[in-house]
C-alpha cells in the first residue's frame, strides 16, 4: 500500500567540504531559475523560508513565508516568465558569513504576448546548513513591463 506522506525534500547540492556557501547557493539557484526548473529552486529553501518584496505594488504579495507559500506562489511562474538569461549577475560578500548580496539583470520575454523582458534586481540573501532561510528581492515595481501585468490576468497556451 502507498505511502501518503510527504516525500522529503531533496538536499540542496553540497560541495565535498559540506554544504554549498550562500554564493555558491545564490548561483546554483540562478542556475534553476533559467533551466525553469522551479521545484528544484523551492528545494533550495529551508521549511521556514521568509521571502520578501519591499517594492512590491499592489496585486503582488510583500511577503512568504514558508516553503509553501513559495511554491503557491511560483507554481505559474514558467507560464508568464520565459527568462533566457542573467547577463549581468555580480554576488558581494558581506560581515554576515551567511548572507550575500546580489546585483543581476535578466532577459527573456512574457509568454503571453512575446514581448521582451528585461529587469534588474538587487538581492539579500541568508542562508544556513545550504537552504535559504531569507531572501529579500528588491526589484523595481516600476521598470514591469505592462505587458506581464496583462499576462497575469490572460489565459496562456501550452
Amino acid at each position: 500500500m502507498p505511502d501518503s506522506a510527504p516525500l522529503p525534500t531533496p538536499a540542496p547540492p553540497a560541495s565535498p567540504s559540506g554544504p554549498l556557501s550562500p554564493a555558491d547557493l545564490f548561483r546554483h539557484a540562478t542556475r534553476l531559475l533559467l533551466a525553469k526548473d522551479m521545484d528544484g529552486w523551492i528545494a533550495l529553501c529551508a521549511d521556514d523560508v521568509l521571502v520578501e518584496f519591499p517594492f512590491a505594488p499592489p496585486g503582488y504579495p510583500a511577503e512568504l513565508t514558508g516553503r509553501a507559500a513559495l511554491a503557491d506562489y511560483l507554481g505559474d511562474y514558467t507560464e508568464h516568465l520565459d527568462l533566457h538569461d542573467i547577463p549581468h549577475l555580480k554576488i558581494h560578500l558581506t560581515d554576515a558569513p551567511d548572507t550575500v548580496i546580489a546585483e543581476m539583470r535578466a532577459t527573456g520575454r512574457i509568454v503571453a504576448t512575446g514581448d521582451p523582458y528585461e529587469l534588474s534586481y538587487i538581492v539579500v540573501m541568508t542562508a544556513e546548513n545550504g537552504r535559504i532561510t531569507h531572501y529579500r528581492d528588491y526589484w523595481n515595481p516600476l521598470a514591469l513591463p505592462a505587458s506581464l501585468n496583462a499576462a497575469k490576468s490572460a489565459p496562456t497556451t501550452p
